[in-house]
């Protein structure tokens, strides 16, 4: 300890302060082998294994973070257990409930020194956020409506969304490419990554790009080999299983083994174990209705041949009857024929008997409709006689009185008439003056008034109109 420069109370270095946080931290037996849950965050191995343990709120904000070690001797020891457990190494991004006590170090502060692991919790993590998805997908309707799409009865035009050096790709082109029955199957591959943190926006944007192209495609598969039970966490995320419920083409899922369940495997159309079982799940579909074409070919053929067989069978009958039936209509024709040319001269003469009477009829009705003509024609003759002279006369008096408006017409706008009400026509060697320009000084004018007329001379000429 050491004086301050006034002379007060001693001062500790840093040192000595924190030998004393260590001493508190080591002698309190609530921060000895406890249990704590966490997420794991920035895990990495050198002999030993460093990482930070965080907790984060609703939000994804951190709001807790200490140093965590787990000595070579143990690492190897609980890591082993922990991926017999969950088939993964112990890695970033994953919860975890672990025992350990707490250690301060004055150089490296507060961390957390790890003896033990529970895999328990960290399946149960896993499972109950599966269950939280799950959830959420059937309040908003979305659970089973991949399942509603209609999967074509021979599905060949495959959009495959899987890494594209992944051995389960693989697995899937030669277990289709080599399938017993030659059928013809068209995978295109839209690349995506298949673990770790990018697996949801990756798969999301496959799915994005294949609906664009939709047309092109029966449905979509997705495939990856078997690994870590966490591995496959990518999966269960809640956009994506909305973005593959929402898509418009049946959506087939093989992910894992059979005892790997995503939630993906709860909403698509259709969940298989392993790439290789969604080739043959298309191969067999492909297969089955294969066979039911040859079935459904050999029974028309079958019932063709049955038809053309009882058809020729109907024909010989008919043609039996035919002959039959047209001996017996010819004969029938002949005596209705010979009935009809019996009665011929009969008919004739009842025919001749009915127009001679109509042209009696005719002859004596003849005179009378004459005389009824002429009588209806010398009306019309009158009724036009009377009319004409009345139409003549009333026609001499319009034109009269037409004339008369005329002449009136004519003498009002007369030249006379013009000068009468005051005008005057200025004339130069007996033409009519209308332009001042046409004059000159010294020219000798004629003016012509309503009543005798004048001579004058110009003197001077204004054109201002």
């Amino acid at each position: 300890m050491t004086m301050d420069t006034n002379g007060g109370c001693n001062a500790l270095t840093l040192s000595q302060y924190a030998a004393l946080i260590r001493n508190l931290v080591a002698r309190d037996t609530n921060l000895r082998e406890r249990w704590v849950t966490a997420e794991l965050s920035d895990v990495r191995v050198a002999n030993h294994c460093y990482m930070d343990l965080i907790e984060k709120d609703a939000s994804g904000r951190t709001i807790a973070k200490i140093r965590a070690t787990l000595w070579s001797n143990r690492y190897y020891l609980l890591n082993a257990k922990f991926r017999a457990a969950t088939g993964a190494n112990l890695q970033s991004g994953i919860k975890v409930m672990l025992r350990g006590s707490a250690i301060y170090h004055e150089q490296y502060g507060m961390s957390f020194n790890i003896s033990d692991i529970d895999p328990r919790y960290t399946l149960g993590d896993m499972e109950q956020l599966r269950r939280e998805i799950l959830e959420r997908l059937q309040k908003e309707g979305l659970l089973k409506l991949n399942g509603t799409r209609t999967m074509p009865l021979a599905p060949q035009r495959i959009a495959v969304i899987s890494a594209a050096g992944a051995a389960g790709y693989g697995d899937f082109l030669n277990q289709l490419g080599g399938n017993p029955y030659g059928l013809v199957f068209y995978p295109v591959l839209f690349e995506a990554t298949m673990q770790g943190e990018r697996t949801a926006p990756t798969v999301i944007s496959a799915l994005r790009h294949i609906e664009m192209v939709a047309d092109a495609f029966d449905c979509v598969v997705i495939i990856r080999g078997g690994g870590a039970t966490t591995d496959l966490n990518g999966f269960d995320n809640l956009e994506l299983a909305r973005a593959v419920a929402r898509c418009v083409l049946p959506v087939i899922v093989g992910i894992g083994h059979e005892r790997d369940r995503t939630v993906l495997d709860e909403i698509a159309h259709t969940r298989v174990k392993t790439p290789t079982a969604a080739a043959e799940w298309l191969i067999s579909h492909a297969a089955d209705t294969l066979a039911r074409i040859e079935t459904l070919t050999r029974d028309i053929a079958g019932l063709a041949q049955s038809i053309i067989s009882g058809s020729r069978e109907q024909l010989s009958q008919l043609e039996t009857r035919l002959h039959t039936t047209a001996r017996q209509g010819l004969s029938n024709a002949s005596q209705r024929l010979a009935s009809i040319e019996s009665l011929i001269p009969q008919l004739s003469r009842h025919c001749l008997q009915n127009a001679a009477q109509r042209l009696d009829n005719i002859v004596h009705r003849l005179p009378d409709a004459g005389r009824a003509t002429l009588r209806l024609q010398r009306q019309k003759l009158d009724y036009f006689q009377q009319n004409l002279c009345s139409a003549a006369t009333s026609g001499l008096q319009n034109a009269t009185q037409r004339l008369d408006n005329i002449a009136r017409l004519v003498k009002a706008y007369s030249p006379q008439a013009t000068l009468a009400r005051g005008y005057s026509l200025t004339l130069v060697n007996g033409h009519a003056v209308t332009d001042a320009s046409q004059l000159s000084p010294g020219t000798s004018l004629t003016t012509r008034l309503a009543k005798g007329e004048f001579t004058s001379t110009v003197t001077a000429i204004e054109n201002n109109i």
